[in-house]
């Protein structure tokens, strides 16, 4: 159960691994502009708001990244907690404020996870 947890907390922390990218990089490039439904004019004009989104999603990633190699599996299960929760609701605001396929792409495949690890370490 362990290792199909952290198959799914990696998976996470690729997918916001790729929303930087797509975010910070490729926003105003036919891939951002097409995965989210952007005008040039309209990416341009947002690009500096959506690089500081993607350095966000980078961060969420980090801490993923850092629960998967963390030693002590006890400081582990918290650092996958903790993340995996700010991803939920990161999802959860971003479905309520922005697109409901965010709850699909995002905070789905997190709470899965959540779930997963949870059942893992108790």
């Amino acid at each position: 159960m362990n290792a199909i947890a952290n198959i799914l907390v990696a998976l996470v922390a690729a997918l916001h691994v790729y929303f930087l990218a797509l975010e910070m990089f490729f926003w105003t490039r036919p891939l951002g502009l097409k995965t989210f439904r952007n005008t040039p004019e309209k990416a341009a004009d947002s690009a500096v708001l959506a690089a500081n989104q993607g350095l966000y999603n980078g961060f969420l990633a980090a801490g993923l990244i850092w629960g998967l190699v963390q030693p002590s599996a006890a400081f582990a299960f918290q650092i996958k907690i903790f993340f995996l929760i700010c991803v939920i609701v990161a999802g959860l605001y971003g479905a309520a404020t922005v697109s409901r396929r965010i709850l699909l792409v995002q905070a789905a495949p997190a709470a899965l996870a959540l779930i997963l690890v949870w059942l893992a370490y108790t």
